[in-house]
């Protein structure tokens, strides 16, 4: 099978077309066979061994062999299934997460039918299902799990653009709050299109002195910090911020600070699937690349100009 491996840490450069051994699906395994799939910021770090600390996970001086395939969102077909396996049959179209095993930048991968997986709608196409998983699923688990979001709340999202963001401001427009955004000034009207009332220009207005406070502040893309922030959270606000080991230390000293990883997304992704069968989720996708311009679209999201999310598709 075609896939795209990574030997080493560096610039998209690194990445390289394969021919790998098709998985065979063993248990409860399904075979699935991937049409779409994504680039994240979370795999351009890997790519580059980034952060310092979470080569503890990938590997210290290079890519440990089980996770030098990348790919964490999915959508495609079941094309066999292990013996154990019971839930799902050949021909199911599935989307979902790898999880730390990352692997769907291939032609096929192999994961347990209890994996963070469900049923594509049947009027979804891949492209759009695979463009919805992580971001949707971290959304929905920091602001739903650790926020507790709800009516007549005030939620700020830094980095309102970008594939959590996105879903961010429509999860919180959806459950009731007052959402604002911060994003670059070419995206505003993009923002507020998905239901925030108030959006700042980052490269020309500092949310930090707009007087506004804010119940939450979910911070999707690392700008900011606990402290920068503090002065705009309520008196009971919450700080939610998706990377950042200090952040770590924070949420260990002070409740105001709530992070964590969303790597179980079973009951995320019942939500998704009922607001993409109901056609009550809007998807943005930036740009669409083959399976063999990966290293382009790798290049684009180290731009740090994506704006929702870039698929790849497998033929």
């Amino acid at each position: 099978m075609r896939a795209v491996v990574f030997d080493r840490y560096g610039p998209p450069e690194v990445l390289r077309q394969a021919e790998l051994p098709v998985p065979v699906p063993r248990g409860d395994e399904l075979l699935i066979r991937v049409h779409a799939t994504t680039v994240t910021s979370a795999e351009c770090g890997m790519r580059r061994g980034e952060p310092r600390w979470g080569r503890v996970i990938i590997g210290p001086v290079r890519p440990r062999r089980a996770i030098r395939v990348l790919g964490l969102e999915f959508a495609g077909e079941v094309a066999a299934t292990g013996p154990d396996a019971a839930t799902y049959r050949a021909g199911d179209r599935v989307f979902g997460f790898t999880g730390f095993g990352v692997g769907a930048n291939a032609e096929f991968k192999c994961l347990s039918e209890k994996a963070s997986l469900t049923t594509v709608p049947a009027d979804v196409p891949y492209a759009e299902a695979a463009a919805t998983v992580d971001g949707f699923t971290t959304a929905w688990y920091f602001l739903h799990k650790l926020a507790g979001i709800r009516a007549g709340q005030r939620v700020l999202v830094i980095g309102a653009s970008g594939s959590i963001g996105t879903y961010a401001v429509q999860l919180a427009a959806r459950a009731g709050a007052e959402v604002h955004g911060v994003c670059s000034g070419r995206n505003v009207k993009l923002v507020e299109s998905l239901g925030a009332a108030r959006v700042f220009d980052y490269t020309a207005e500092d949310f930090t002195t707009s007087g506004e406070r804010y119940d939450a502040v979910f911070d999707t893309v690392g700008r900011s910090s606990f402290g920068r922030c503090r002065p705009v959270l309520s008196g009971s606000g919450v700080y939610l911020p998706t990377t950042g080991l200090v952040n770590n230390v924070h949420a260990l000293r002070t409740r105001r600070v709530k992070t964590g990883f969303s790597v179980r997304k079973h009951e995320a992704l019942a939500e998704l699937r009922g607001l993409l069968d109901r056609e009550e989720l809007r998807i943005v996708i930036d740009r669409t690349y083959p399976l063999s311009e990966i290293v382009t679209a790798h290049r684009y999201v180290d731009t740090g100009r994506k704006v929702g999310n870039v698929v790849v598709t497998v033929p």
